[in-house]
Order: C-alpha cells, then sequence, then structure tokens
C-alpha cells in the first residue's frame, strides 16, 4: 500500500526531492549523524506515503466533483437517532436502522469525512513571535457595546502585583466572541479610566455607570489559555441559586439548576468554579457553578457547623475554599458521590446514606440494545402502591415483563409450589449467601428470612425480558450497578386530602395490618408522606423518573409509556455503564 502512493517511477514527491537536495548541498556544514537522520526520513516511503495522502486530501476543494456536501453529517446521523428512537418499536424498519446507524464503523467512516470536509488534517501551528524590545510593553485596546448581556467576563486582583486582571472568559458571551480578551490580561483602563490601586468592585461600577461601547485598554497575558469546551455532562444533584449564594465570585456571571438537570461542563480550568450550560441550550453564554470540590467543602462545612450547636461561627470564604495539604485533585470530579468508609448495619443505612456528600455524576447517553433489556425498579414508601403497579405491569405481557422469585425460609403452606411464590431454601445456606453478597435485598420477619438474589435479576435480563422490581428503597445501592443498569422511578404519593380522597373511593386496604382488612388511617396516609420525604432526600437524586400515584389507572398508564421510553430512546445514565 505504501508504494503504492509513491510515484509510478518510485520518485519521491517534488517538495521532499528538493529538501533532499538541500541537504547534500550543506553535507559540509552539518553534524553527520543528524543530516543522516534527517537524509532516511526524507527518503522513508511511510514519510512520502503521507505526503501524497495529504497531497490528494488538500485537493478537495478545487475538484467540484468530490466537493463534499456537507461538514456534519455525524450531528445528521445523531440527529437522525433522536428521531427514530421513538419509533423503534412500532416500525422493524425503523429499529433495523436505528441499529445499523449505531455500528462503530459507519460512525467511524462519517467521522472521517466530517474531519476532511472541515479540513481538521491541516497542521495548527503555532503564532509566529515578533521580535520587540524588552522593556517595551504591548497594549491592546478591545471595545465591546455594552448590551443588556452580561460581557462575559470576571476580574480579580492579582495576589503578587495587585494590578486588576481578567480571571476567566465565560464560553459564549461577548468577551469570548470577541477572540480579544484573555485569561490573564492585565486591566489598565476602562473608558479611559486608570485603574491602577483600584479593586474589582470599583472597576465593575465603572462598567455598571458605562453606556453604548465599553474601551478597555490591555496588556496581553503571556501565553493564551486553551477555551476549548469540555464534553463532560453532569446530572446536578442539588438546587442552586446564584443570587443566595455568598461566595460566588459574580452572581451576574451565576447558573441556576435544580437537582436532576443535566449540565454541560464546558471548562473546570477553575478548581472552584466551573463554567456550564444547561444541556441543549448550546447558543447560550456558558454560567459558573460550585466546582465539585466546593460543593463537598461547603456540604462538610455545614454540618460541621450544625454538629458544633452553633459555637462555630458562619465561616468566609477563605475557610471553605482553601486546600489542605494532601486534598485530592478537584480538576478530576466526576467519580461518583464520596461515602464515609464504614462499616455499616442495615438499620444505620439511613444515617449512612445521609452523609454522602451528592453534588454531581458524570453522564452519557445510554442506547437501548435489541434484546437486551434495562430492569425497571420501582421504589417508594410503603403503602405508596408500587407492588400493585409492579402487579399491573407484568399482568400486562407476562411473557415480556417479570418479576423475580423470591427467596424465604419459612416452611411451604398448603397450595403453594416450589419455584411458583418462593424459592424455599434452608437458613443456613440463605444465611451464608447473604454474607457472601447474593441478594440485593434481605430482611427477617417473624424468624424467617425473605430476600431477592441479584442472579436470579441477571437471570430474567438475560433472557431477553424486562424484570420489574419494587424492593425497599436502600437495595438500590445494590441495583444500582453498571452490570444491571436498572432504570429508576420514584413512585410517590399526592397532598395528604387526594392521597385520602383516591384511597378511599377504591376502597384500598392498608398494607399495615395483616390480621384486619380495613382502609387506611389518617396517621397510616401522614407516615406514607413523611416516609416518601425522607426517600426523595436520601435517594431522590437517583432516580431517573418519577410518577404521583394518586389516580392508579393514569399512574400505570405513566409507567408504561417510561418503561416503553427506556427500551427504545437513548437516554441519559452514569458514564461508567456506558463506558
Amino acid at each position: 500500500m505504501t508504494a503504492a502512493l509513491m510515484a509510478s517511477d518510485g520518485s519521491y514527491d517534488p517538495v521532499i526531492s528538493k529538501l533532499i537536495t538541500s541537504l547534500k548541498e550543506t553535507e559540509n556544514l552539518s553534524d553527520e549523524q543528524d543530516l543522516g537522520f534527517l537524509q532516511n526520513l526524507l527518503q522513508s516511503k511511510e514519510l512520502n506515503a503521507l505526503v501524497n495522502v495529504h497531497s490528494k486530501v488538500a485537493k478537495i476543494n478545487k475538484d467540484d466533483r468530490i466537493a463534499p456536501l456537507l461538514s456534519s453529517s455525524m450531528q445528521v446521523l445523531m440527529e437522525v437517532l433522536e428521531l427514530l428512537a421513538p419509533r423503534c418499536h412500532i416500525s422493524p424498519q425503523c429499529k433495523e436502522i436505528f441499529h445499523l446507524l449505531q455500528t462503530p464503523h459507519l460512525q467511524s467512516l462519517l467521522l472521517a469525512h466530517d474531519a476532511i470536509a472541515q479540513k481538521d488534517f491541516y497542521p495548527h501551528l503555532p503564532d509566529i513571535p515578533v521580535e520587540v524590545d524588552e522593556d517595551e510593553e504591548t497594549i491592546k485596546i478591545v471595545q465591546l457595546v455594552k448590551s443588556n448581556e452580561p460581557l462575559g467576563a470576571t476580574i480579580k486582583t492579582d495576589e503578587e502585583t495587585g494590578k486588576i486582571i481578567i480571571a476567566r472568559i465565560m464560553h459564549g458571551g461577548a468577551a469570548d466572541r470577541s477572540g480579544l480578551i484573555h485569561v490573564g490580561d492585565e486591566v489598565i483602563e476602562v473608558n479611559n479610566i486608570n485603574v491602577e490601586g483600584k479593586t474589582p468592585s470599583d472597576v465593575l461600577s465603572i462598567l455598571q455607570n458605562s453606556e453604548g461601547t465599553i474601551t478597555f485598554k490591555l496588556v496581553p497575558s503571556d501565553g493564551k489559555l486553551d477555551q476549548r469546551e469540555s464534553k463532560v455532562r453532569v446530572r446536578a444533584y442539588f438546587n442552586y441559586e446564584p443570587e443566595g449564594d455568598p461566595y460566588i465570585p459574580c452572581k451576574e456571571a451565576g447558573l441556576e439548576f435544580q437537582r436532576g438537570d443535566i449540565l454541560h461542563i464546558v471548562s473546570q480550568d477553575d478548581s472552584y468554579w466551573w463554567q456550564a450550560r444547561k444541556e441543549g441550550e448550546k447558543t447560550t453564554r456558558a454560567g459558573l457553578i460550585p466546582s465539585r470540590a466546593l460543593q463537598e467543602r461547603r456540604i462538610l462545612h455545614e454540618r460541621t457547623q450544625k454538629e458544633s450547636n452553633g459555637e462555630v461561627k458562619k465561616g468566609s470564604c477563605t475557610s471553605i475554599c482553601s486546600t489542605p495539604p494532601g486534598s485530592p485533585n478537584p480538576s478530576n470530579p466526576c467519580r461518583g458521590p464520596k461515602t464515609k468508609k464504614i462499616m455499616y448495619d442495615t438499620a444505620d443505612n439511613d444515617d449512612f446514606d445521609r452523609e454522602m456528600i451528592a453534588t454531581y455524576e458524570e453522564v452519557a447517553k445510554l442506547y437501548p440494545r435489541p434484546g437486551v433489556f434495562r430492569p425497571i425498579v420501582l421504589i417508594g414508601a410503603p403503602g405508596v402502591g408500587r407492588n400493585e403497579l409492579k402487579r399491573r405491569l407484568v399482568a400486562r405481557d407476562p411473557e415480556k415483563y417479570k418479576s423475580p422469585v423470591p427467596y424465604t425460609t419459612r416452611p411451604m403452606r398448603p397450595g403453594e409450589v416450589a419455584g411458583r411464590e418462593y424459592l424455599f431454601v434452608t437458613r443456613e445456606k440463605m444465611e451464608a449467601d447473604i454474607d457472601a453478597g447474593k441478594f440485593i435485598e434481605h430482611g427477617e420477619y417473624k424468624g424467617h428470612f425473605y430476600g431477592t438474589a441479584a442472579d436470579s435479576v441477571k437471570t430474567i435480563v438475560n433472557a431477553g425480558c424486562v424484570c420489574v422490581l419494587a424492593p425497599h428503597y436502600q437495595a438500590l445501592k445494590s441495583l444500582r450497578t453498571a452490570q444491571l443498569k436498572p432504570y429508576i422511578i420514584h413512585i410517590r404519593p399526592p397532598s395528604f386530602e387526594e392521597l385520602k380522597k383516591t384511597r378511599t373511593k377504591a376502597r384500598a386496604r392498608s398494607t399495615f395490618d395483616e390480621t384486619n382488612s380495613r382502609g387506611f388511617t389518617d396517621e397510616e396516609f401522614n407516615d406514607m408522606i413523611k416516609s416518601d420525604e425522607r426517600i426523595n432526600f436520601l435517594y431522590g437524586h437517583f432516580c431517573d423518573d418519577e410518577i404521583e400515584n394518586g389516580d392508579l389507572t393514569e399512574a400505570f398508564e405513566k409507567l408504561v409509556t417510561l418503561a416503553n421510553k427506556c427500551e427504545s430512546e437513548p437516554l441519559w445514565a452514569p458514564a461508567a455503564w456506558v463506558q
């Protein structure tokens, strides 16, 4: 193949031939070893093959017959996948095309096409340095037109020189789009007002009082920092309002978000303040959000204050943001929530989970695979109706939706069949399997063990069926793994009035009293709502969706919709599951 790319007569590319000739003319002036190395390199078949390929690619735009029609075919493919995903369960042709377009070979071909169409193969050479007098200071003058949009840059005082410098450039903002202002630039004047000796607040006041065109006189920084956007996406595990954050450098530059929002982290250059956009808002200016490291310190700081019974005064930004020796590098933030590495009993699980520091989790799109379905996990407060929803989903299509048969150590009752209602095992066997970690959940009731084995879930998934589970919420720690990739739905109760009204109308029987068939009491309704709030606080951020189970028929219809969505559409999931 290499030989085929060379000229038919075996000669070299004209440019390389000229270089070889030039080297021969300098034989007496150059080091023989270096000269020999260069001659061997220029005469190598590999280099000549690369030069020939480059020459052919460079001729693309000169020949209309092979000019690309578009340079974003991969983006078109992704948009087609988004359109096909909801139709896969309706049309076999859509399903076949959907999976064909996900093949690595086809996608690699389109990526190569786009790279050539965009001329991404051209070398990126550094700017040629301009020789200037060492004592002469380069000044650049930048003019931006002030509008309702923030300028998209923050400033700070340099700790060593005391001068005002550009601290960060917000991706997509006016300063970023101008391409003329960079991180590290020193601010000399703003609208002909010298800022020497002034504070960032003083400069901000000048900007706020300015109208129309704003003129900056800047000393360029030594080097331009890389402003390329990262591709990291995270799911937020907490609510954030910049207006209420006393530590944010600029409230106007902050990005407000809610728990569960998908954020595109465009820059992590700052250890404590990331730049981000909400997913899908490609044209908007990036905003500041607290980094994972900062948010963890903030949460720990607040807990320390609470544990000290109010004896510690409110901490300053310095006390939160300072980095102690031996701290982990905050530039690699998305590794999942931290937990205290302690042993704990089942009874203490809620206390343990309360100690988790939920900030962000890196996510990626998880595409459905033919014949491999994600388990559907329904969690919720006792009595909220998740078991009834599970029963109805399985009954809707018993060949597709299946629930694992639980294990128990109690004796078999008359009319029961082993493997249908329960899998009956000895207490010794079940205790050994529990110790070996083979159960995703287990408990003891009236002296007998009950539990669901992880292998039972895997068996259903491997059989090409959808496994439907309604476990205790603490089982999420065992279920939420890259091997199972569950789709978790939080079944929530409505308001007290609606809960009482719908249960009374449906003549629902209390699940809290096994000895008597009766309706729910007001106390049980209140306990259900309180339990739901606790589950939402401790585990709500792990849930992919939620269903309010007021009217059972409406709740079931939404469950069916989510089940179809789970198996036919690409959905956000922990990045580790996709990798």
